[in-house]
């Protein structure tokens, strides 16, 4: 979902923005600027990254499945 605001810009601003990206294509254009600062998408972006590695998920997994093993001999 959308959510409308307003901004204040110094009107030389306006008209380069306005010049360079064109009518209708502003609001998009600072939103792509913007989100890298607001949104922490980068985090995310890595783990589906890292999940995708199937031999760094098998190698995971063995790591993990050989802790659990090392655990179940340990008195509580």
């Amino acid at each position: 979902m959308n959510k409308k605001i307003s901004i204040t810009l110094d009107e030389d601003v306006y008209d380069g923005l306005y010049r360079t990206i064109g009518k209708g294509k502003i609001s998009q254009f600072i939103e792509d600027l913007i989100r890298p600062y607001v949104l922490d998408t980068t985090l995310d972006a890595g783990y589906k990254s890292m999940a995708a590695d199937q031999v760094r998920e098998s190698e995971a997994m063995e790591w993990v499945n050989a802790l659990a093993g090392d655990m179940e001999n340990e008195a509580r």
